[in-house]
């Protein structure tokens, strides 16, 4: 019997806040790969690729090279990245009235629907499962389970965002996806490069306490 193709398509931050408010930070060194297959029958299913879709915040220097490190570490195991970026936008205080700078996160939801449609268009899989809680990928759901009958999707819902989904569980089917999903696979505190044979460190950050 021919296994079923899987992809899995993570919107990066809409996965980090949601770890960030479980407040265990050894959660957000998390192998995406691994986690994704915890979601598939592997007797009927085969994993065969899994994209990470962030932006570095550059501004913050510790931050930053901690995401730097985790992007290696995700690429040593298998999982594809793809990378947005920050806008600066300036913003006034309602209280003091004095304007400051912001950074908003542009490109995700494009780049995860421009991903999506390409690979559907070239029926590079059969079931596609997306981590997120976004609506706005609500659009691009709807265009391919109309146009592409023959391909399933499947929301993996982040931890305490199940509420907020709820445009998107209207669509498609929708999976929580519980702190003992990420608890049960996060990568090992050092990760080999399969290819180079570098070593990527976990920062001390993300250490279990």
């Amino acid at each position: 019997m021919t296994k079923k193709r899987i992809i899995s398509l993570v919107d990066g931050f809409n996965l980090y806040h949601a770890v960030c408010d479980l407040k265990q930070n050894h959660l957000k060194w998390n192998n995406l790969w691994s986690l994704s297959e915890a979601f598939i029958k592997p007797t009927q299913e085969v994993l065969s690729d899994v994209y990470f879709f962030s932006a570095y915040a550059t501004w913050k220097q510790q931050s930053h090279l901690r995401h730097l490190k985790y992007v290696q570490a995700l690429e040593a195991v298998g999982v594809k990245t793809v990378l947005g970026h920050f806008k600066q936008k300036k913003r006034r205080c309602h209280s003091c009235k004095n304007e400051f700078i912001a950074h908003e996160e542009k490109e995700t939801d494009v780049n995860i629907a421009i991903h999506l449609l390409d690979l559907a268009h070239r029926k590079a899989f059969d079931k596609a499962l997306i981590i997120t809680a976004d609506s706005d990928l609500c659009p691009v759901i709807n265009l391919i389970t109309e146009k592409f009958n023959d391909i399933n999707i499947t929301i993996l819902v982040p931890p305490g965002r199940y509420a907020i989904a709820r445009e998107l569980r209207s669509k498609v089917p929708t999976i929580k996806i519980k702190q003992s999903h990420l608890e049960n696979n996060l990568l090992p505190a050092e990760v080999t490069d399969r290819y180079t044979g570098n070593i990527i460190k976990r920062p001390n950050e993300y250490k279990k306490s």
